[in-house]
């Protein structure tokens, strides 16, 4: 992965961005994640049932970081459950479950349905192609994330958006929710109140339906980086020297090998205006 410590939210987007496609080659290419993604291929056919998933641990575990649910890896009896619940049961354990991230999961290995148990096709290409593609995508926003929060938050709306259909959705996820009240102006305080009052005011705020827009997409990214930024600056050095690097190399479908690792600056408000 390049470096994004201490540069500007903006700045790590353009550079990432330019070159995302050989990030995510390399990461295939990783000895550890070859390994882990020949163990799923060779292995997840076989299996027929979430008691048998949840025993694979090795299988198991790289399911559960396609769905970035690593932090739930050892809750196998939560996890085995979730899977067995009837997805349109209101009371299942499923649908008290708010994180959105489960119900992708159960959907996508689709162990049970509304008819119950089901015995799913775990060998289908695009199954594999799916899992695999998310395994590396969720790689690709964590490790960003991990550097720079604001950059992940983008990555993760960027993910997501397509499938955002209302208000609920975006409270259903800690990152989106921290987006649009950036991204709106509102406080982090409404996350106090019931989701009901929550959504009136993302509703008064912003007509979902505008997501559907490109430009309203990228207008909200701006909005949240600079505002993110502004309130939690990541470096104003680093900024100027990946712009000349930026500037001095024709990224296009280009690779740069290069490794920017600036630290990051700290400086009180007051010297702002100095």
């Amino acid at each position: 992965m390049i470096s994004i410590s201490g540069l500007g939210s903006s700045t790590a987007l353009k550079l990432i961005d330019a070159t995302r496609d050989k990030q995510l080659e390399l990461m295939r290419n990783s000895a550890a994640n070859k390994r882990a993604e020949e163990a799923f291929r060779d292995r997840i056919g076989d299996i027929t049932t979430p008691e048998e998933l949840v025993a694979d641990f090795e299988v198991y575990s790289y399911v559960m970081r396609a769905f970035d649910l690593e932090d739930q890896i050892f809750g196998k009896g939560l996890i085995r459950k979730m899977l067995e619940s009837n997805p349109t049961e209101p009371s299942s354990l499923l649908n008290r479950l708010t994180d959105s991230r489960f119900r992708e999961m159960h959907l996508t290995l689709g162990f049970t349905t509304e008819e119950g148990p089901q015995t799913p096709n775990l060998t289908d290409p695009d199954f594999l192609s799916d899992v695999t593609t998310r395994f590396y995508n969720r790689q690709y926003i964590n490790e960003n994330d991990a550097q720079n929060e604001t950059v992940g938050t983008v990555l993760e709306f960027r993910d997501k958006v397509g499938d955002i259909s209302n208000w609920f959705e975006v409270l259903a996820s800690e990152k989106l929710t921290n987006f649009f009240q950036v991204a709106l102006s509102l406080p982090t305080q409404m996350s106090a109140l019931d989701l009901d009052r929550q959504k009136s005011l993302l509703q008064e705020k912003f007509d979902i339906e505008k997501l559907a827009d490109p430009a309203e997409r990228e207008k909200l990214i701006s909005k949240y980086v600079a505002i993110s930024d502004a309130v939690n600056p990541q470096g104003f050095q680093a900024n100027s020297i990946a712009l000349d690097l930026l500037q001095s190399y024709n990224l296009g479908g280009q690779f740069v090998p290069i490794t920017i690792d600036v630290a990051a600056i700290t400086f009180s408000a007051s010297r702002l205006y100095r």
